[in-house]
């Protein structure tokens, strides 16, 4: 078992315990040290995470490993049509011997939860998750009840264009820190995949290497990560630019800008600095803010997401601060 690390985490143990985190779940899921990365960010940032890709690339074994990496409480829920609330939060059921209501919790109430194909359920069950998401508690007759911590979504989706798929509301997609696609593996790493899979599923014995404890002090470190007012403005000329363009319809909310700033945050603590540099912010811009923008030109099937592409225009244009 990992020792318990305290709210006064040193910067020295905060790195160690970082890269061997990211060792550890890399061992599993090969040749993918990016998307590894960016579901670090989203657990040192407090945030959740979306995958986005096709089905069977790794998408529900990053979120196990990451589960199994840490010693908390995890929970799978298989999302489908005829998914109800009450099938996440839990229900009150009357108990006869004691002539009162006792709530049976849900699968939702565990500190790392995998929403694997999110959006095969309805948005009635998705609405579900908003106060989950945002407030870390829910509210169940009257009663509310809090979740964590620390408390992480994992949510997988397939693609819209996949039959059978509703599509996020604007509000949900709001509530992930990132999204991000995992895509295929290089050969070299998918050879490895086969090999390692030749005795079964590494994952299931994949041991934790971090306590709750740990990760709760993780994140206190990353608030304490300093971020330079010029590079504040820097934030908010991106996140501005959203909004002004013509092409948008919907642009980031203070929501979207406060994940990117927890976002730079991370990946600075992630790469051994205690301040955050303009490579921090351009890095997880797409990630962070392309899934919230609303543009008026639509997204052709199997085309370039225009938000990632109107992003990407957005920061050749916006001034770099020296």
């Amino acid at each position: 078992m990992p020792h318990d690390a305290g709210p006064t985490l040193a910067p020295a143990d905060a790195f160690q315990l970082l890269g061997q985190l990211k060792q550890h779940v890399g061992s599993v899921l090969l040749g993918k040290n990016d998307v590894i990365h960016l579901a670090l960010v989203a657990l040192l940032a407090d945030g959740h995470l979306l995958l986005e890709d096709v089905p069977g690339v790794g998408k529900t074994l990053l979120a196990k490993a990451l589960a199994k990496s840490l010693a908390c409480s995890f929970h799978r829920i298989q999302f489908t049509p005829d998914l109800l609330p009450s099938d996440l939060i839990g229900t009150s059921v009357f108990h006869q011997p004691s002539g009162q209501f006792v709530f049976n919790r849900g699968p939702l109430f565990a500190q790392i939860v995998l929403a694997d194909e999110i959006n095969r359920a309805t948005p009635r069950t998705q609405s579900a998750l908003l106060e989950a998401m945002n407030d870390r508690q829910v509210t169940v007759d009257g009663e509310t009840r809090p979740l964590g911590p620390p408390f992480l979504v994992l949510a997988t989706q397939n693609p819209f264009e996949f039959e059978g798929t509703y599509p996020l509301p604007e509000s949900q997609l709001d509530r992930f820190l990132l999204r991000t696609r995992i895509g295929y593996p290089a050969r070299a790493a998918e050879k490895d995949v086969l090999r390692q899979h030749r005795a079964g599923e590494p994952v299931d014995a994949l041991p934790a290497v971090l306590s709750a404890a740990q990760i709760l002090a993780l994140q206190a470190r990353v608030r304490q990560v300093r971020f330079d007012d010029r590079l504040q403005d820097y934030l908010l000329d991106i996140v501005e630019a959203t909004r002004a363009a013509p092409a948008v319809q919907l642009g980031a909310s203070t929501r979207a800008g406060l994940g990117l700033y927890r976002a730079a945050q991370a990946n600075a603590l992630l790469e051994s600095r205690d301040y955050v540099i303009p490579d921090d912010i351009k890095r997880f811009a797409v990630p962070v803010l392309a899934h919230r923008l609303l543009l008026k030109s639509l997204r052709k099937p199997g085309g370039a997401d225009p938000a990632e592409t109107f992003l990407t225009d957005v920061l050749a244009k916006v001034n770099i601060p020296t």
